[in-house]
């Protein structure tokens, strides 16, 4: 098997890059944005994780995680970004190789937004980075989200450059441009692994 490892950036596009291309090559998808998501669902383990760890602070009065407070806090704070790294990254990267080891495919493609700065690139064997340039990412997120450009540009700076990503990648998607040009891209890239 072949594990693909799509990353990038805060508003990069790596998300849509990577149904696009699970759907064109039929291949499966894993999203680790979706299995920490479920792993902090009250109850599951990073829900009792974050619990112990800080409390009723970032939760309501249904015990569900208050997911807005916890991203305000996350991309103000690199110190407590650092603490819920810590408690997530371990569980999530637990979950992503038993969900890998239950696919019976010879490609599965893995988003994981922070593959490089985790240290996850030894967990994959091909490293795609999905690219669109500063401005363009600073608008897709505070568009998506309905934040401020100030809030936008703080996630962006919590995040490694995409820069400083690309030379960690083996193959470089650029999303920054029309979105039919990017299909291209990815038609390309997924008859490589086909």
């Amino acid at each position: 098997m072949t594990r693909i490892g799509i990353t990038g950036g805060i508003g990069s596009g790596k998300s849509t890059v990577s149904r696009y291309w699970s759907s064109c090559f039929d291949v499966p998808l894993l999203d680790l944005d979706q299995i920490c998501r479920d792993l902090l669902v009250q109850g599951e383990p990073g829900w009792q994780a974050m619990a112990k760890r800080f409390g009723n602070r970032f939760f309501r009065d249904d015990g569900s995680l208050d997911r807005t407070s916890l991203r305000a806090a996350l991309f103000a704070n690199s110190g407590f970004r650092q603490q819920v790294d810590d408690i997530l990254h371990p569980l999530a990267r637990l979950s992503m190789h038993e969900r890998i080891s239950t696919v019976a495919a010879r490609v599965v493609l893995v988003e994981i937004p922070l593959l490089c700065e985790a240290g996850w690139h030894q967990d994959v064997d091909r490293i795609v980075l999905v690219y669109a340039g500063a401005a363009t990412r600073i608008h897709r997120i505070a568009a998506r989200d309905a934040i401020t450009t100030h809030e936008a540009e703080q996630a962006l700076a919590a995040q490694w450059s995409l820069e400083k990503k690309i030379s960690w990648a083996d193959h470089v998607v650029d999303n920054s441009g029309v979105w039919p040009a990017t299909c291209l891209e990815i038609r390309h890239l997924g008859t490589l692994y086909s």
